[in-house]
């Protein structure tokens, strides 16, 4: 059953920043975009490049590796549907981020 996993402080990541954490089965990414927090798989599809460690323009992030980009919303590919990664739930919980253990179906 998916439940939330405290992860960090809110004030741990400021607004343009991200960084991975491991929860459940899964390394994950938190991107604080403006104050809102996002969740995704932490591995880019194309080769395994690290997402947390990517570039970040509002709420597109592009993989250090070979330039893939990503919304931090919900885990699309920016240039069609070539690929997408899972995107988790995110709650703050008295200054807290948390994220789902489960991606979203």
């Amino acid at each position: 059953m998916p439940k939330f996993v405290p992860v960090c402080a809110v004030d741990q990541i400021p607004p343009g920043t991200a960084k991975a954490f491991a929860v459940g089965d899964y390394e994950i990414a938190l991107f604080n975009v403006d104050g809102a927090f996002y969740a995704i798989d932490n591995s880019c599809p194309h080769q395994g490049g690290p997402l947390a460690e990517g570039w970040i323009e509002g709420p597109i992030v592009t993989c250090p590796w070979h330039a893939w980009c990503f919304d931090v919303r919900d885990g699309k590919m920016t240039l069609g549907d070539l690929a997408v990664v899972d995107a988790f739930e995110v709650q703050i919980l008295d200054s807290t981020v948390a994220i789902c253990s489960e991606p979203r179906t």
